[in-house]
């Protein structure tokens, strides 16, 4: 009796190790770490004879990068969205990304945004690209890099049926794709 009594009290203690080694890691991780990441997707359109581009980021890491920067309460993706924040929107990105075509920084149009769940989606385009002249087309990227040191920009290039994608990160900021 004494023998099961102390054998259990052992097995109690094993298992109590045994949990608290297998639940401690999980409690390192609640907090867990944030992914900073955008996706951008740079297609060629032969109907307009243009670069046409979408990125993706997370309305609250641009809304903090907005404060951060310009010092302005942004509410993107809100129902109190003023006209200064996509004023200010349309300028962090045009600070942020810039566009070359066969070696020349080239302007873009910023189309729009539109919401997507929890991503804000900006449209940019560069007109007036004739197919037969496009060589090499770059981007550089460093959107949200100024406030996050771990920022992912991934860019997919699709372009007259070549394909290629970069991670761009704070360290390296530039991606192309020669035609």
């Amino acid at each position: 009796m004494l023998c099961r009594e102390v054998l259990k009290q052992h097995n109690m203690k094993f298992f109590r190790t045994a949990l608290l080694i297998l639940i401690l890691p999980l409690f390192a991780f609640s907090g867990a770490h944030k992914f900073y990441i955008s996706v951008t997707n740079i297609d060629y359109s032969e109907k307009d004879q243009s670069v046409q581009i979408i990125t993706r980021v997370f309305i609250d890491d641009m809304n903090a990068v907005l404060k951060e920067r310009y010092g302005i309460p942004s509410k993107l993706g809100t129902d109190r969205e003023s006209s200064i924040d996509k004023e200010y929107l349309e300028k962090y990105i045009r600070t942020k990304f810039l566009v070359e075509i066969n070696g020349e920084t080239v302007k873009y149009d910023f189309i729009g945004k539109k919401y997507d769940s929890d991503m804000i989606l900006c449209y940019l385009e560069v007109t007036d690209v004739p197919l037969k002249n496009l060589k090499q087309i770059g981007v550089e990227n460093e959107i949200l890099t100024d406030i996050y040191d771990d920022q992912q920009n991934v860019v997919h290039f699709n372009i007259n049926g070549k394909k290629k994608s970069h991670v761009l990160v704070k360290s390296h900021t530039k991606g192309m794709l020669n035609l």
